[in-house]
């Protein structure tokens, strides 16, 4: 494929997936600086994916594939980081702003929550949770989990039944 064609499919995947790229780099990473980093990861991967796009699933599907990957791989690659790295004193005593923008965009305390708790799932519950919120269909899910539509099906019920216990448990 040449570059002219892949240049095309991504601008067309950015122009009607942009806005899902960022809340699912949102969602994987916390901390605005990191975020960026995962975006521009995500925008590269995407990018040089369409090399090899085949048409043999959606656009949509393709790109919530190549943006989980990415964001799984990012994760993986900062824990491993995160775990020879000595954390200092002045990160240590850091507490979250009360003024922080991203919660003031998000406004609601359920919704920050909710996003908590997501966080704290291992990768594959992850993913499963963060596509449900993005309305995608369990067969869509399925095809980029690789799981079939019967078990992200199950997965989301035992995800929904977790985090409604999470929630119960929080306001106790």
């Amino acid at each position: 494929m040449n570059t002219a064609h892949q240049d095309k499919r991504y601008t067309v995947a950015v122009e009607s997936f942009g806005g899902a790229i960022e809340r699912l780099a949102r969602a994987y990473e916390a901390r605005p600086e990191e975020r960026r980093d995962l975006v521009q990861d995500i925008h590269v991967a995407l990018w040089r994916s369409f090399a090899i796009f085949d048409d043999r699933c959606s656009l949509r599907t393709w790109v919530y594939r190549v943006a989980h990957n990415t964001a799984a791989s990012h994760l993986a690659a900062a824990r491993r980081l995160r775990s020879r790295q000595l954390v200092s004193l002045e990160e240590a005593s850091e507490a979250p702003a009360a003024d922080n923008p991203e919660a003031n965009v998000l406004g609601d305390l359920a919704v920050q929550q909710l996003m908590e708790f997501i966080h704290q799932l291992k990768q594959p519950d992850r993913q499963i949770a963060l596509l449900h919120l993005e309305d995608l269909s369990a067969a869509e899910i399925g095809e980029i989990a690789g799981l079939s539509a019967g078990a992200v099906r199950t997965k989301i019920h035992r995800l929904k039944v977790l985090l409604a216990r999470r929630f119960k448990e929080g306001e106790g």
